[in-house]
């Protein structure tokens, strides 16, 4: 059974999940392109890059408790080694992603992160919380199109079958450490839904540069 904050920011993000998103659902169905694979693993990267600090900064934000432990829980997970980004970085290489400008849409969305951790714990949380719930089937269904249609190794799908594992984990603790803290339900509904609306933008982009 939800608790009530975990019943708060799921109606948040209700109609933003990211797997109806037409971009994942072309993912999954094998309709991309290799070009899009490729632009879509160099802007990514971005947010791999940043994720470890803003959980760093979230951590140094809250006092000692369950809360701090289950960010700091998080951030050992991206950071063991191989890190996350080390991972991430064998999928890239595996599609011949380069180093590109940052696009427009991971631009703000990287920003949100730390527009909401700016607000204060509650809010950063939240956020954190909306795409991390969603993390474990995102990364799972990545994993299966690219197997399936793209002919990834078993190197490259490494990332996403680590993050498949983990991120219901993820997930549970920070949701464990909102309710420890006790925020006000408009606020984290806020919250998450900028962080939605912020990924949903991204994958709109990636449609846009299809088309």
């Amino acid at each position: 059974m939800k608790s009530h904050l975990g019943a708060v920011l799921e109606f948040a993000i209700e109609d933003r999940k990211l797997l109806d998103h037409p971009f994942y659902r072309r993912w999954e169905a094998g309709e991309l392109t290799r070009d899009e694979l490729r632009l879509y693993a160099e802007q990514y990267r971005y947010f791999e890059e940043m994720f470890p600090r803003f959980l760093e900064e979230l951590a140094s934000e809250l006092p000692e408790g369950i809360a701090r432990d289950a960010v700091l829980k998080n951030l050992a997970d991206e950071t063991a080694t191989p890190s996350h980004l080390d991972l991430y970085n064998l999928f890239a290489e595996f599609y011949q992603a380069s180093v590109a400008p940052i696009s427009v849409a991971m631009s703000r969305l990287v920003d949100t992160y730390f527009d909401l951790l700016a607000q204060g714990p509650s809010a950063a949380l939240a956020g954190l919380w909306a795409y991390e719930s969603q993390g474990a089937g995102i990364a799972d269904s990545k994993a299966e199109g690219l197997a399936a249609h793209y002919g990834a190794n078993n190197e490259s799908l490494s990332f996403w079958r680590a993050h498949g594992t983990i991120e219901d984990d993820h997930a549970k603790w920070t949701l464990e450490a909102l309710e420890t803290i006790e925020p006000n339900d408009g606020e984290v509904r806020v919250a998450a839904r900028l962080i939605a609306n912020a990924w949903f933008s991204f994958l709109n982009e990636r449609e846009s540069l299809a088309a």
